[in-house]
């Protein structure tokens, strides 16, 4: 009997406490403030714009850039509203063959779209088709022929159509002849890009199926059909094509040694071979955040300038003899964590962050067009795709 009184009575005490400790919760769930309806909780919204970057690993990496996601705290998070709202373009350096800008208000798969359609969809034109009359370099016909379709052509690939199986005409096609001899007795030479002389007129070389009882009068048939002569265009009077650069190694040719060839140059893609390709690297990284939390002064702050090994930290001088670690140049922060893996101290002054929705990006062209109007090419082409998916879907 003793032993059911006691654990009965136990039982009581315990459903008593959950009791208390239920209320306790509740009466501290009332107390609270009321999350206002139409916007995020502070830490939500931080954990849904920034990147932390902690001394381990980063953290909050996910994004949450689909309609719905907040529909139970009243926050509409419609992409198409919030990007006509947000996004914008700000250019912050542009030479004639990079650019670097930012992207802001947009998603990363977004800017991952234009960073793929910059590298495999803008079309220009490269060296596909390369005919040999003589080779007696060192260099097999196979190697050099690669190595001239890696050669950028400063042109204006929207001035031409894609070849498609058609007869190589002015249109689609441009004819460049190098013949370059290095005489016996001299010494090596270098070919150079430069030595890429253009045809307007097409090709030089006669058909090797044409008929040789034909009339010598006619004239003979090459390997391409051109109706006019491209200089005589003008698009291309005042601005003569060539290679990007004159001063690219094709070959080294001993005494005695000769290239004579015509190369031919169609329209492309980077998707087809990387020789279409515009751009050399182009990417993109999100805007770093570098926050000093508390004041970092004397000897701890020139120990900080030094760790750094971009030198986004400086030191200012606040008065009377003492001095304080400042940011000054936050866009240079790699995210090495090296300000942070001092231990504690630091990680608790000091805070690294990447905005989520602001991309830096940089294009550097190969010199085929503007990286300006390389990024407009692109744009268009999404632009393009776009339509054809709603096209397909209504």
């Amino acid at each position: 009997m003793s032993s059911d009184t006691e654990d009965t009575t136990s039982g009581s005490e315990s459903e008593a406490s959950d009791s208390a400790k239920a209320n306790s919760t509740l009466e501290f769930i009332e107390k609270l403030s009321d999350v206002p309806m139409g916007r995020l909780p502070p830490n939500i919204e931080f954990q849904r714009t920034r990147v932390e970057c902690k001394a381990d690993a980063p953290i909050h990496t996910d994004t949450f850039q689909y309609n719905g996601a907040y529909a139970s705290m009243g926050v509409d998070n419609n992409l198409v509203d919030s990007f006509c709202d947000n996004f914008k373009v700000e250019v912050i350096n542009l030479t004639e063959d990079e650019m670097e800008f930012d992207m802001i208000g947009i998603d990363p798969a977004l800017a991952n779209a234009f960073r793929r359609i910059l590298i495999a969809e803008v079309p220009t034109m490269a060296i596909e088709k390369v005919l040999i009359a003589n080779n007696t370099s060192v260099i097999q016909d196979e190697v050099l022929a690669h190595r001239l379709g890696l050669i950028p052509i400063k042109v204006d690939p929207r001035l031409f159509e894609f070849t498609e199986n058609n007869t190589p005409n002015e249109k689609n096609t441009i004819v460049f002849k190098l013949h370059v001899r290095c005489e016996r007795g001299g010494q090596r030479i270098s070919v150079k890009s430069k030595e890429l002389i253009w045809l307007p007129n097409g090709s030089e070389y006669p058909l090797e199926s044409q008929d040789t009882k034909s009339e010598s009068s006619s004239k003979p048939k090459t390997y391409t059909s051109f109706t006019c002569s491209q200089d005589s265009l003008p698009e291309f009077s005042d601005n003569p094509i060539c290679p990007t650069s004159g001063d690219i190694t094709i070959a080294r040719l001993g005494p005695g040694q000769e290239i004579d060839l015509e190369a031919h140059a169609v329209k492309g893609i980077g998707k087809t071979h990387a020789k279409w390709s515009p751009v050399a690297p182009v990417w993109y990284r999100m805007l770093p955040e570098v926050i000093i939390s508390q004041d970092i002064e004397d000897e701890m702050a020139e120990k900080l300038v030094a760790t750094c090994p971009v030198k986004v930290f400086d030191i200012e001088d606040i008065g009377n003899g003492k001095k304080r670690a400042t940011v000054a140049r936050p866009r240079a922060c790699t995210l090495c964590r090296e300000c942070i893996r001092e231990g504690k101290g630091w990680e608790n002054s000091i805070a690294l962050q990447r905005k989520k929705d602001h991309f830096i990006f940089k294009i550097e062209s190969t010199g085929v067009l503007p990286p300006e109007v390389l990024f407009t090419e692109a744009v268009k082409i999404l632009e393009d795709k776009c339509d054809r998916v709603i096209s397909d879907l209504s």
